[in-house]
């Protein structure tokens, strides 16, 4: 007994699609923050590029996961260069908190001019 299916089709994967998701692997890895924005252009992009078609490209689940993985690398690029700032400031604090304590008054009032 032979059951013959017809045969499937399915629509080619726009390239920026890939691209996407591409960038957006690399920019959580190789090349953090600029690889997680070449990842949320190109997505939306490829997002733009699928609509457009109507059905003549595919790969809008690889652009969606470029777009979340690009954003998710800049988040967490934002935050570690927010991390990377705070951990540059709290010694600077305590020292100039320190000397403020031993009667030194000028270093805070400088700090605080520049803040």
């Amino acid at each position: 007994m032979s059951s013959s299916y017809p045969p499937s089709y399915s629509p080619p994967t726009s390239s920026m699609a890939i691209v996407s998701l591409v960038a957006g692997i690399l920019g959580l890895s190789l090349f953090p923050f600029i690889g997680s924005i070449v990842a949320v252009i190109t997505g939306n992009m490829a997002k733009n590029e699928i609509r457009d078609s109507r059905g003549a490209l595919g790969g809008e689940g690889l652009a969606k996961a470029g777009v979340i993985l690009g954003w998710i690398g800049i988040v967490l690029g934002v935050l570690g260069v927010c991390g990377a700032i705070i951990a540059f400031l709290i010694p600077f604090l305590l020292v100039a908190l320190g000397l403020a304590a031993q009667g030194s008054s000028w270093l805070p009032v400088l700090f605080i001019s520049f803040v």
